[in-house]
């Protein structure tokens, strides 16, 4: 039972870097290069998307690192987990704190609507954004570790 915990955390974590890692590297650079009107509706619909879901793998991933280390808590590689679980926890505080704020506002601009430093407060979050997938990625890194 252990081992399935091990392999679905590891698993819903590394897809988490995957989807964050692409918005970050490859969808942005995409939304960049449209014209400015189809950049901002691609980067607000983005918002609304991701942003109702990635809450929920966010603290799924936190819940799951900390049921495994719970579970394996006298088990060779758990300060690893551990270690893990407190990365994935600063990554919540960053989203809370830093990110959502941006996010809440940019989901709800058209172009009517956004105001006129939209670029630099979108320049802002890709930022704070790329912060946030390095902290994300040491965590499924000490994951990774943990299981050998």
């Amino acid at each position: 039972m252990l081992n399935a915990l091990q392999v679905f955390t590891t698993v819903t974590v590394g897809l988490m870097v995957g989807v964050e890692f692409s918005v970050a590297f490859v969808m942005n650079r995409i939304f960049g290069a449209l014209p400015e009107d189809a950049d901002q509706q691609a980067r607000s619909h983005g918002g609304r998307m991701l942003g109702a879901l990635m809450p929920v793998w966010y603290i799924t991933s936190l819940v799951l690192s900390g049921v495994w280390a719970f579970a394996a808590w006298d088990e060779p590689g758990t300060g690893r987990v551990v270690t893990a679980a407190v990365l994935l926890v600063v990554s919540v505080i960053m989203s809370l704190v830093l990110l959502v704020p941006i996010n809440n506002q940019g989901k709800t601009w058209t172009p009517e609507n956004r105001p006129a430093d939209w670029k630099e407060q979108m320049n802002r979050w890709d930022r704070y954004h790329y912060a946030r997938v390095a902290v994300i990625v040491a965590a499924f890194t000490f994951l990774v570790a943990a299981l050998v």
